[in-house]
């Protein structure tokens, strides 16, 4: 049970002493959440409320499922994007129709996470490299921040997920700009990073809103045609039953996988980052697809839209002194409270407040050391993270995304199509066997006997280069030549092509009365040698464990290590 319901086991042993630092950091976390929330909404294309709604079951959910003690779950700004993005590209017509797309998606990412989770492929998410989050995270960022320009100048913008046009859109409106809200909007950006700079500890974003609401209600600005957040209803929301229907699935399901592997692979690496700081080994990375579908899930039938981790409130719960996952329902009570008593106050909040506080925060999503660094070391992930990077800002953001994947994917097939290969050489006065290429004079290299390594798995992919290679090499060595060792340290997979044409490759060898010898098969690649049917081509007796021994039965065939039997002829016999 405590497999599948984590908190049964940091409940019964709960340390009291905790409470006080659990209520502070819930309570800390909730103070950022409440106007983030409310602001991601708007981010994502819904009403404010609809952010505060975002922040009640999820929480709940996640602090009994979830095995990351200082996540903290809620909306987000990448979530709130994709949401946008993805339902802004289909003709929904009216506000109610709208927000019932975006619960359906929270609906359908969460199943897909929860599916995930229980079929424990988490591992799905690897796919989504460093490069493609890189390029994709800090195109959306930039979409982002121009989204919310129309809340600083106090106009009427029509979005677009495509960056150029809403560029255009932006330099259509800026004659209808509302001073007043502009002024209000700068001024928020200005004091959020001075208060950030001065002391971090400082609720700068809190101290924003409070400003706000208090200008305008004081100033009575609002009758200056300044935005306004407006009447918030109050009170918890109301169960309603997703909008499901095959036609709704077959629209959404591309975006909710994408956003289901996005939300999971944002929160997974802000837990490991936790978890490492902290010196702790709590997660269950499949188990937080299940932690976070079912908080997603659950979720949409109370309204909710898509959310996931946030590093920043992650990182804020971490620095006020949470210790277990109960900081985040403490988070969940203040938001319930907000909801019955204290959304009134939110009244005369400026939207450009809400923009300044979303601008400010998605402007740390812009990476441009990491480019910087690829561009100096890999060129070729460069061009990923480049290419996943224009796409993204051009085209859109799940098109940047699928586009990147497919790119890294392709890389990574023509990187093992074509692997390192090189021929070695013993390094004098050693037991070491080198690439030649690397250490000049100080190797000796044979002209009776080739020794190559092959850096991948040898698979259909790569078999003919190797073949290739390899008689490439062979051809050098002319006529002297009498034996050919392949150290497959690296070969960590044989598949059945590329060991039919090793068998093919060995029968030729011998033909021409070459000798050849594997040296270095690691386990499982021993195991293929043998039930893959090399072995009946090679010969036990020329399978050894290193390429010294190799080279000593080259020159010596009756001198055969005993100890060298046991180990370099071990196989599963399973």
């Amino acid at each position: 049970m405590q497999k599948f319901f984590p908190f049964l086991k940091w409940v019964p042993t709960y340390n009291w002493a905790f409470l006080k630092k659990d209520i502070f950091a819930g309570l800390t976390v909730a103070i950022i959440l409440i106007p983030q929330a409310m602001a991601y909404a708007m981010i994502a294309g819904l009403p404010p409320v609809y952010g505060l709604y975002a922040s009640l079951f999820p929480l709940l959910i996640y602090s009994f499922l979830g095995t990351s003690r200082q996540l903290a779950i809620g909306p987000v700004a990448m979530d709130s994007l994709l949401v946008a993005a993805s339902l802004g590209a289909l003709a929904i017509t009216g506000i109610e129709n709208y927000i019932a797309m975006a619960i359906f998606l929270a609906f359908l990412v969460g199943s897909i996470q929860l599916i995930l989770g229980v079929f424990r492929m988490g591992f799905l998410v690897n796919f989504l490299s460093k490069p493609v989050i890189s390029g994709f995270t800090s195109g959306a960022a930039l979409i982002i921040i121009f989204s919310q320009v129309k809340h600083i100048l106090g106009t009427e913008v029509e979005n677009s997920p495509q960056f150029v046009k809403l560029v255009g859109n932006v330099f259509t409106k800026i004659g209808e700009t509302n001073m007043y809200d502009l002024v209000i909007g700068l001024s928020a950006i200005i004091l959020i990073i001075l208060l950030k700079k001065w002391n971090k500890r400082i609720p700068a974003i809190l101290l924003a809103v409070l400003v706000g609401v208090l200008l305008v209600y004081s100033l009575h600005l609002d009758i200056n045609g300044i935005k306004i957040v407006g009447e918030i209803p109050t009170g918890l929301p109301s169960f309603i039953v997703p909008q499901i229907s095959f036609e709704n699935i077959i629209n959404m399901w591309p975006i909710a996988l994408t956003i289901a592997l996005v939300g999971y692979l944002e929160a997974i690496s802000i837990s490991t980052a936790l978890e490492e700081k902290n010196n702790e080994n709590n997660l269950d990375a499949n188990q937080e697809l299940i932690a976070i579908g079912t908080s997603n899930l659950v979720g949409s039938f109370f309204q909710s839209y898509p959310v996931t981790g946030s590093f920043s409130r992650s990182a804020i719960s971490g620095e006020a002194g949470g210790k277990t996952n109960l900081s985040g329902f403490f988070t969940m009570i203040l938001v319930v409270i907000t909801l019955f008593f204290l959304a009134p106050l939110f009244y005369y909040l400026p939207k450009a407040v809400l923009g300044a506080i979303i601008m400010v925060s998605v402007f740390g999503l812009l990476d441009v050391s990491y480019p910087k660094k690829l561009w100096k070391n890999r060129k070729d992930e460069f061009l990923v993270l480049f290419l996943t990077f224009l796409i993204t800002l051009f085209i859109g953001i799940p098109q940047g995304i699928l586009t990147g994947v497919l790119i890294s994917l392709l890389l990574m097939v023509y990187r093992t199509s074509k692997p390192h290969f090189a021929e070695l050489g013993n390094i004098k006065n050693s037991d070491y066997y080198k690439n030649v290429d690397r250490f000049g004079d100080e190797i000796i290299v044979r002209d009776d006997l080739l020794i190559v390594r092959f850096d991948s798995q040898l698979y259909f992919g790569n078999k003919k280069y190797f073949r290739e290679e390899l008689y490439k090499y062979i051809a050098a060595k002319g006529n002297t030549l009498k034996g050919v060792i392949l150290n497959a340290e690296a070969i960590n997979y044989i598949d059945s092509s590329a060991a039919t044409m090793l068998v093919q490759i060995i029968d030729e060898l011998h033909e021409r009365d070459l000798l050849f010898i594997i040296a270095g098969a690691i386990g499982p690649t021993r195991d293929i040698i043998f039930n893959s049917g090399i072995i009946n081509a090679l010969d036990k007796n020329f399978l050894f464990v290193k390429t010294k021994e190799a080279v000593d039965f080259f020159d010596n065939p009756e001198n055969v290590n005993l100890l060298r039997d046991k180990v370099a002829l071990q196989k599963n016999s399973s």
